[in-house]
């Protein structure tokens, strides 16, 4: 019987159902950090319990970590506190931790994949809503809540509700200056906030076959914006290749016998799905969100639309969005002015698209208007960036080169912006108050952002000329 990578990894790695229909799910490889930790790790205490499996947990400061100097000292007490408190629970429970000072620090969902510990054929979870960035590479991952996350800590399984599946089958060609955020974006915009609920998405076609693992990692975080519990994508030689010779990979003589498994995996080509999508997306431009939800979105060349535009039950909560955004019906998109532009995050902040960015930025300065950094994704990626002279391509622009961390995707830190600035921004939510106190958040990709910084307000980046590759 044809069956999908989802049926595959979820019936292996399933040990019980219980009455409601519940699976309890063995857990491959866990990845915590300093926010939603504490709790989990107190309550182990409160019982007298030990981590079930602390080899396979890795714990990982990233989401209010400063990412200014690192002699500095951390000026957020919250943040030093939470941070001390890893510090303690890793050494407590014996567990793996990339602390503020590793050279493998970073954002959990870079360091899993850049390191080895994400491979094709596992159950990965983490407390983080992000985590089916990790599908990428072929693994069943799930974001859990702190409750959950004790509940690894202490069996390393969990329960969970059998999700549906749905096939979002992608066609065409990217064109330049077209990239993976971009078809993220429109992916959500077509299926809206909630179209995933209930399901694991499986990104298949031409179009996702053609893609880099960096790029699929882009696409498979954006699916919780849909609504999706996760995300996944067959792993295939370009998958096998990105995992080969990373630190907690499996080494050379083993590798050969793991890819020989990891090619099982991939979906049957006569599997059947509980929905089933397909989209083509030749002539895509880029993408840019308007409003306070990632499915408010159109191309650049498009403009804001009219409450009217949308069915009534709607109307209401375009008007808010409006509001808050300060923005006016037919307001072309290229005439909004941009204050702060940031590029980082779990979606963009990888070495390739740092160097994309660079690639807009060469030989140009950042609009007086407009303040820019740019936050590595991961130590790791910083040092690579900064061997390759991307940095200095990003000094002499004008943008700030910083540390890894979160930053101003969360606003957990000082990192923030403040109210009524408006921002290009490579992160994955343009909530109200996501990126500071009545910030006001576009969801772009890192070579939109590189240009709005430039230019001070957006543009479409297929008419520019971008350097030669970096």
């Amino acid at each position: 019987m044809a069956t999908t990578i989802i049926e595959k990894i979820w019936k292996e790695h399933e040990l019980a159902v219980d009455d409601d229909g519940r699976s309890l799910i063995y857990i491959d490889r866990h990845l915590t950090h300093e926010v939603t930790s504490p709790v989990a790790f107190e309550d182990l205490r409160i019982r007298g319990r030990k981590l079930r499996r602390p080899d396979l947990t890795v714990a990982v400061m990233d989401h209010n970590v400063p990412t200014g100097p690192r002699e500095e000292p951390i000026r957020d007490e919250l943040s030093y506190k939470q941070m001390q408190a890893l510090y303690k629970n890793s050494e407590d429970f014996e567990t793996m931790l990339l602390d503020y000072y590793s050279p493998f620090q970073g954002i959990i969902h870079i360091i899993g994949p850049e390191l080895g510990l994400t491979l094709p054929g596992m159950t990965l979870a983490a407390g983080d809503s992000h985590t089916s960035t990790h599908g990428a590479l072929g693994a069943l991952a799930f974001g859990i809540g702190t409750s959950e996350v004790e509940h690894v800590f202490a069996t390393q399984t969990l329960w969970l509700k059998k999700p549906k599946t749905m096939e979002i089958k992608v066609s065409g060609s990217l064109g330049q200056g077209v990239y993976s955020k971009d078809l993220a974006l429109f992916l959500i915009g077509q299926l809206g906030t909630g179209g995933g609920i209930g399901h694991i998405l499986e990104y298949t076609g031409e179009t996702i076959r053609s893609m880099t693992p960096d790029e699929r990692m882009t696409l498979c975080n954006l699916s919780t914006e849909a609504g999706a519990r996760s995300s996944i994508i067959s792993p295939d030689d370009k998958t096998f290749n990105y995992v080969r010779g990373r630190a907690f990979a499996p080494d050379e003589d083993d590798f050969n016998e793991a890819v020989e498994y990891w090619r099982t995996l991939a979906s049957d080509p006569n599997a059947t799905y509980d929905k089933s999508y397909s989209f083509d997306v030749s002539g895509l431009k880029p993408m840019v969100t308007w409003g306070t939800n990632p499915s408010m979105v159109v191309p650049v060349t498009g403009s804001i639309p009219s409450p009217d535009q949308f069915e009534a039950s709607r109307r209401p909560g375009i008007e808010a969005a409006l509001k808050y955004m300060g923005l006016t019906p037919g307001q072309a998109i290229t005439d909004i002015k941009v204050d702060r532009v940031f590029i980082g995050s779990c979606t963009n902040s990888r070495l390739s698209d740092l160097t994309i960015a660079a690639r807009v930025v060469k030989g140009r300065k950042v609009s007086n208007s407009v303040r820019a950094m740019v936050v590595p994704g991961s130590q790791y990626v910083k040092r690579n960036a900064e061997r390759k002279g991307l940095h200095s391509i990003f000094l002499e622009a004008g943008f700030e080169w910083r540390n890894a961390g979160c930053s101003m995707c969360i606003g957990m830190n000082e990192d923030q912006l403040l109210p009524g600035e408006r921002a290009a921004s490579t992160t994955n939510r343009n909530f109200e108050n996501r990126q500071g106190p009545g910030g006001r958040t576009h969801l772009v990709s890192p070579a939109m952002a590189a240009a709005a910084a430039i230019e001070g307000h957006f543009v479409d980046i297929t008419q520019w000329d971008m350097a030669e590759a970096i």
